[in-house]
């Protein structure tokens, strides 16, 4: 049976909704002390066990946002003690987990995340059921019937059984897309920052099948061979909006917003892009930098559900990723919508 097949009926008053495929991880995030030489000690100062991935942290998001329409949640886990974590911590939250299959010969994908105050933090990953992940497990036409409208897919490149090109120059992320749009969804997609070789040609064959593409500035520099920031690691403006018109001329239909931690362009074809500058967070305040593009990709899609100006959706999309590091974990520190909306127009009351 697809993943989406079982689609359960929800709140009836609720109209619309998101469904999130894609990466489903159970995080274990260990707060160090500093981060050691090969052979050396560091002490974990503490732990956190999270839920993440694309589609798992952005569906979180939503709920955490208050979310006005259904939630949904589409993939593979395992038969095991993680998946039932998955599942647990997704419908305590709200999120209809009927599209979630559990394969008995594989692992719910887990991640110990090494995380240093003020620094980048380091992950390290089993790919799990979520390398099993393919177009035939997934039913975006069962989403489309009960009544979604957005089709969110993340992370391509963490997905190998959707981001294998086969001998038809096709993956399986673009007729998963393609499947997402002949059902009438709106389908968008997000990156993860991979150094693989091949990655601009993986994520190429999917991008004409793709409305809305939500990715950080690095991985638009890849996919597009673009240069975005200089040996200082100075963000090239020029190189973003170099990068920007490419990934339209690539196949992006209506939409394909970069952001960084300095700024977010917005570009949608035949017309100019829209830039803003991020909410300014004191390094001192930041807990985790885990998570934060997926909260800033949660708001941009409820924003879109609810067909708000793009000026507005950049607001409090900044706003959350600002929140998201406060937080330990990917999704502990999203506040509901109305917090976005009154710091959005705190900072900025033209846009908000």
């Amino acid at each position: 049976m697809r993943a989406g097949e079982e689609v359960c009926d929800r709140d009836s008053q609720k109209q619309g909704g998101i469904v999130c495929a894609g990466n489903f991880i159970v995080d274990r995030v260990h707060t160090l002390s500093y981060w050691p030489e090969q052979g050396n000690l560091a002490h974990i100062l503490h732990q956190d066990l999270g839920v993440g991935g694309g589609a798992a942290n952005v569906v979180t998001d939503l709920a955490s946002l208050g979310f006005p329409g259904n939630l949904a949640a589409a993939g593979c886990i395992g038969a095991d003690q993680d998946g039932e974590i998955v599942k647990a911590r997704l419908a305590v939250a709200g999120v209809d987990v009927g599209g979630l299959t559990a394969l008995a010969d594989r692992m719910t994908a887990h991640t110990h995340v090494m995380n240093v105050p003020g620094q980048n933090r380091t992950f390290f990953y089993h790919g799990g059921a979520n390398d099993a992940v393919t177009d035939k497990l997934v039913s975006p036409a069962a989403f489309a019937k009960a009544g979604y409208r957005l089709f969110y897919l993340g992370y391509l490149m963490l997905l190998p059984g959707l981001d294998r090109i086969g001998p038809d120059g096709r993956s399986g992320a673009s007729r998963l897309l393609e499947a997402a749009r002949h059902a009438g969804l709106t389908t968008c997609v997000d990156f993860v920052s991979s150094e693989d070789p091949e990655f601009a040609a993986k994520v190429g064959v999917a991008l004409p099948f793709c409305d809305y593409l939500i990715v950080n500035e690095m991985e638009a520099g890849r996919a597009t061979g673009v240069i975005v920031r200089d040996a200082k690691g100075d963000l090239i403006e020029a190189g973003l909006l170099e990068a920007g018109a490419r990934l339209l001329a690539a196949g992006v239909a209506k939409g394909a917003i970069i952001h960084a931690p300095e700024t977010c362009f917005w570009f949608s074809p035949g017309a100019s892009p829209i830039m803003t500058r991020s909410r300014p967070v004191d390094p001192d305040n930041i807990v985790s930098t885990v998570g934060a593009g997926d909260a800033f990709c949660s708001a941009v899609l409820y924003g879109l559900h609810e067909n708000w100006p793009v000026e507005h959706i950049c607001a409090v999309a900044h706003a959350a990723a600002a929140r998201c590091l406060k937080g330990a974990t990917a999704t502990d520190g999203i506040p509901d919508m109305s917090v976005l909306l009154r710091e959005a127009k705190e900072t900025n009351p033209e846009s908000a």
